[in-house]
């Protein structure tokens, strides 16, 4: 048998190796200029006017609702598939969580559950719409923002399962992050994702003052007034320390140098995956995709039918385990949490529930080499025993 074969993993090279040596020999370890190198190629790669560059992903969904002002008083919209960070981005600055239902076959938020949610928020003032690209997949953002627009409030993508995902909407083409349809698109380089940095992450907007507003917050809130003495600065708001390191964002240059590669060989190994599972349909399927989605899947998701195959999802994953194969479940729904039951007791949201009684994540990477997909789904059927 060849080695464990992990759900996801960073591909690093001896280019990313060199860049993060070069970045150790520099001047600036932080705050220097391979920072804005990073900004500039990343804002040039998905066609955004702006890029802000910080520690993590949550950062950036924190960052998102401090420069639009959200607070007490507001409510922001998330699904409950989803990572937490998207629900708890909301209650940093204080603002209430209502809980979007998904699509139980793509775990998506669709306009159907977001008119829903809407609906639960009542008269409260709903800020911000949190659409998730799950997996990749690309949300049906032209019909999301026309709804939260007309609710008074602006979308923000939480999109690190999509960079390299593109979505076509009437005849145009977009690319995630691009900022046409969103306030921000937020993105995350932890090592599973389709770019690694380690940790790390990027607002990209298309809108000046709140690309300045982030920015300013990012490190701690400080400002330089115009025509001071060069040591002098003013601190008007209160901020974070959310900034990344130059050696991070060196191999995050190397690293988007690559992402057509990258997102080339995902979808490869995407469309083995989907021919080989073929045979075991319905029991297993891949995640729906949307019409409209192109994506570059940073998980492969299969829907299984634990019921009609007589077995458990924890014993696949152990049998999965004991053949050298490494899975994982995305997500628990977040309205689920402890926490959320608790301040707003638990949600009906069948579609989220639905989504997470069947899914599991199978490998994906562009380490993979093209007989893995193979091996992989031979071990799913062993484990399911078909």
């Amino acid at each position: 048998m060849s080695g464990f074969l992990p759900y996801g993993r960073q591909t690093i090279e001896d280019d990313d190796i060199a860049a993060v040596a070069q970045a150790l020999r520099a001047d600036f370890l932080t705050t220097g200029p391979t920072v804005e190198a990073f900004e500039t190629a990343f804002k040039a790669k998905v066609g955004a006017e702006h890029a802000i560059a910080v520690s993590n992903g949550t950062a950036t969904l924190h960052l998102a609702m401090m420069a639009l002002g959200v607070g007490e008083g507001d409510v922001c919209i998330a699904p409950s598939v989803t990572f937490l960070a998207t629900a708890n981005c909301a209650r940093y600055v204080g603002a209430e969580v209502v809980f979007a239902d998904v699509d139980p076959d793509s775990g998506l938020m669709t306009p159907d559950t977001l008119a829903d949610a809407l609906a639960r928020a009542g008269d409260r003032r709903v800020r911000a719409v949190l659409p998730v690209h799950l997996r990749g997949d690309v949300c049906d953002l032209p019909a999301l923002k026309a709804m939260a627009s007309a609710a008074g409030a602006v979308l923000v993508e939480d999109a690190p399962h999509a960079l390299g995902s593109t979505a076509t909407f009437g005849n145009e083409i977009h690319a995630v992050g691009d900022g046409a349809y969103s306030a921000f698109a937020s993105f995350s380089f932890h090592p599973v994702k389709t770019l690694a940095t380690g940790e790390g992450g990027m607002l990209t907007t298309n809108d000046a003052a709140l690309a300045a507003k982030a920015r300013s917050l990012r490190g701690h809130g400080m400002v330089r007034p115009a025509g001071a003495e060069p040591w002098v600065y003013e601190m008007p708001e209160l901020g974070f320390n959310y900034r990344i390191p130059d050696v991070l964002c060196a191999l995050g240059v190397s690293q988007l140098s690559k992402l057509d590669r990258f997102a080339e060989r995902r979808r490869a190994l995407t469309a083995r995956y989907e021919t080989l599972l073929a045979p075991l349909s319905p029991l297993v399927r891949l995640a729906a995709r949307p019409a409209w989605s192109d994506p570059a899947l940073h998980l492969l998701t299969v829907l299984i039918d634990f019921e009609a195959a007589m077995t458990t999802r924890a014993a696949v994953v152990e049998s999965l385990k004991a053949q050298g194969i490494g899975s994982q479940v995305h997500y628990i729904p977040v309205h689920r949490q402890p926490y959320y039951v608790n301040r707003y007791g638990l949600a009906d949201l069948p579609g989220a529930d639905a989504w997470y009684g069947r899914c599991l994540t199978l490998p994906l990477y562009p380490g993979m080499e093209d007989e893995d997909p193979q091996r992989v789904v031979e071990a799913l059927a062993r484990a399911l025993g078909v």
